[in-house]
């Protein structure tokens, strides 16, 4: 393990935004996690994992610890289930590639999401009717201040949409090291609600989908919707879709009859942000290098040396002209730092 001073993180987020770190280390163990949050106990720290929720407005004036930790394990299996570890560093979309190939069921919808696998719970992260909750079982974490192991469960992590204690009550206090998912053997629970994914698959003839059809379905859409960040800088999803009361929906519904939206109980609905921003004018707008996609008007991208505040400015931009048009408040889902 090398320190590493005036660092650039160009390379470390997708947005690919040149920032740099104070002093930098990447950490491959837990042992050497360990070691190097026990011997800068003083230090200001930043952690670092697939850098595909942030977007980075500055320098980083601290230790920034990138981790790296890799390896899956099946823990154990039934006739029916198998609980598979994986470490917090692997790539979230190539383990999702893993357990297909496995024929383990359940994370085939959240193919080709960006990021590694210790920011999922973090998240809460979720595609096309599935969340991680609906798998996750536990996490290990290690307390940044005491070096200590934590297990999390399902109701440890207290999961909403996009939220969990991870963000909120022992936010910045501990560092997900590994996540354990509970999968089908067998009787896979195939999810193909979304119009999306069932247009998708009856273009190719497909009635019966396997699990890889259905991945293979969903990497499509996204392919066909959201650019490759090592193409063009971009973190996904960079709004929330916002979740309104009835009664509040109600009332902009008298207003805009065309808006769409779903719902999510008996007292809320969801409105998609995509919409709302397409119909504010927004979709394919250019700023100088920073600019919402062409495909779809949820994600900002960059077009080659934006500014993190310029990204940003785009992003106040958007929120004041959908609030202003529909009186509806969207927030960021990525991380701002």
């Amino acid at each position: 393990m090398e320190i590493q001073s005036n660092f650039s993180l160009k390379n470390y987020n997708t947005f690919g935004i040149e920032a740099k770190a104070r002093q930098f280390v990447a950490v491959h163990t837990v042992a050497e996690l360990k070691t190097i949050l026990g011997e800068n106990k003083d230090e200001q720290k930043f952690i670092l994992g697939g850098g595909s929720n942030m977007l980075l407005t500055k320098d980083i004036d601290a230790l920034v610890i990138h981790i790296d930790l890799k390896g899956k394990t099946i823990l154990k299996e039934d006739d029916d289930f198998v609980w598979v570890e994986s470490q917090a560093g692997e790539t979230w979309h190539d383990f999702v590639l893993w357990t297909i190939d496995n024929n383990f069921g359940g994370l085939e919808n959240m193919s080709l999401i960006p990021g590694n696998v210790g920011t999922t719970p973090v998240q809460n992260i979720g595609a096309y009717g599935t969340e991680i909750k609906d798998t996750f079982v536990s996490c290990e974490a290690i307390n940044i201040a005491t070096q200590e192991i934590k297990t999390f469960t399902n109701a440890d992590c207290k999961f909403g949409y996009r939220e969990s204690v991870f963000k909120n009550e022992v936010k910045d206090q501990y560092i997900i090291t590994s996540v354990v998912y509970k999968l089908t053997k067998r009787n896979h629970k195939i999810n193909i609600s979304y119009g999306d994914i069932t247009a998708e698959l009856a273009k190719n003839n497909i009635t019966v989908p396997t699990l890889k059809e259905v991945s293979n379905a969903v990497i499509a859409i996204r392919q066909s919707k959201l650019p490759d960040p090592k193409e063009l800088g971009n973190s996904g999803s960079f709004f929330k879709n916002p979740i309104l009361l009835k009664s509040d929906f109600e009332k902009i519904h008298q207003k805009f009859p065309e808006m769409k939206y779903y719902e999510v109980s008996e007292t809320e609905v969801k409105v998609p942000a995509g919409w709302l921003i397409e119909q504010a004018g927004f979709k394919g707008k250019r700023f100088g290098d920073a600019g919402i996609h062409k495909n779809q008007a949820l994600v900002l991208v960059n077009y080659g040396n934006a500014t993190g505040q310029e990204i940003l400015a785009v992003s106040k931009d958007v929120q004041k002209t959908v609030f202003d048009t529909f009186g509806i408040q969207i927030e960021a889902e990525v991380n701002v730092i």
